[in-house]
């Protein structure tokens, strides 16, 4: 998935729960000014950030990795 299509649908959700920055902030442990910076798309949080700030929206994250095809 695309760093972008996942801080759209975190900031979606968190948007139709009703809950605010600072409330998301609270909740999940991570700083205000880190999930501003994740919502902005300036921030790269890392998997641990983003499991945080997931489960504190009632999210599952989902983390799939691809291996190219190599033929030596």
């Amino acid at each position: 998935m695309h760093f972008n299509t996942i801080l759209k649908q975190v900031k979606s959700r968190r948007k139709d729960l009703q809950v605010t920055q600072a409330m998301l902030a609270d909740l999940s442990g991570v700083s205000l000014r880190a999930l501003k910076q994740f919502e902005s798309g300036k921030g790269n949080p890392t998997l641990e950030t983003l499991s945080k700030i997931a489960k504190a929206l009632g999210m599952e994250l989902n983390l799939q990795v691809k291996t190219p095809n190599f033929n030596p």
